[in-house]
């Protein structure tokens, strides 16, 4: 058996394997659908919902609602929902609630900063209670606007807070076409157009029209090739960029030209010669009384 043959039957045996493995561990890939609300408030801050999301004022047009794939086990996650999915079934709805210390972690008020109002007016920016902001190259959120002076929260919107989850794992891919396919949609957001080939621990994607000139991909790269190490186990990875030489294509006069037979001079009409008339039939010319002789007057 050839290295390359014992290599193939490795990976068949290792899907055969995901195949029949229906529990969820660390490092699995999952599609879930979820409602996260806040405990002491009951807001709702996500779904994957989008009739959810109208009904709570937070639907967001640029967002792809239905289910979203995670991955478990890895600090991907809020420790609580981990530990909660790990024990999970697949089909099964469950719910949890995630205190701080297993959520977003402990408020720190040293995180808290106040700001000159001009310092936004200066950036155009109107502040506003909830109005989420960059200052000195950090993210934020504003808290309170007072005379002058601005409020500005480095705090994770959910820092203190105790939070409930309400979720169902629907599938657990197994396959790693399908399971590269997830991790692209996490990284870049979609898959679209991407063509994905693998053997064993070596993965050829090639890339879609999509992502050869967009910035974002740049970044998206490094995020998927680290979650195909720490998810598949890949070792090789490797990115295919094709660029087809557009072919020329013939000005439109010059296929109108091709198109349209050339047309045939028209033939001339024979010119008529002008009928020679007998001395019979040319007109009597008529002379001056003064002029004529003694027989034309007897005629």
């Amino acid at each position: 058996m050839s290295e390359k043959e014992g290599a193939k039957k490795h990976h068949e045996k290792a899907e055969k394997a995901e195949t029949t493995d229906a529990g969820i561990k660390a490092g699995n890939v999952v599609l879930a659908e979820y409602d996260a609300r806040i405990v002491d408030s009951n807001e709702l801050y996500d779904t994957t919902s989008e009739s959810v999301a109208k009904e709570n004022d937070i639907f967001n047009e640029k967002m792809t609602y239905g289910a979203q794939p995670l991955i478990v086990g890895k600090g991907r996650l809020f420790p609580g929902l981990d530990e909660s999915m790990l024990k999970a079934e697949i089909g099964k709805e469950y719910e949890v609630t995630i205190p701080p210390e297993k959520g977003a972690g402990a408020r720190d008020p040293k995180l808290v900063e106040l700001h000159p109002v001009r310092e936004f007016l200066k950036q155009e920016i109107e502040p506003r209670v909830g109005l989420e902001v960059t200052v000195k190259g950090k993210p934020a959120y504003i808290t309170a606007v007072t005379a002058g002076r601005v409020r500005v929260d480095f705090n994770n919107k959910l820092a203190g807070r105790t939070l409930k989850y309400k979720y169902k794992i629907v599938e657990k891919p197994t396959k790693p076409k399908e399971i590269v396919k997830l991790l692209l949609k996490m990284a870049y957001g979609s898959s679209d157009g991407f063509d994905i080939e693998h053997e064993g621990e070596d993965f050829r994607i090639k890339l879609a029209e999509s992502c050869k000139y967009d910035q974002r991909w740049m970044l998206a790269k490094y995020r998927l090739v680290t979650d195909l190490r720490e998810v598949l186990g890949a070792e090789n990875i490797s990115f295919v960029e094709e660029y087809e030489k557009p072919q020329k294509k013939e000005p439109e006069e010059k296929k109108e030209e091709k198109a349209e037979p050339e047309a045939k001079p028209e033939a001339k009409p024979e010119e008529k010669k002008p009928e020679e008339k007998t001395p019979e039939e040319a007109p009597k010319v008529e002379r001056a009384p003064e002029e004529l002789t003694e027989e034309d007057r007897k005629s």
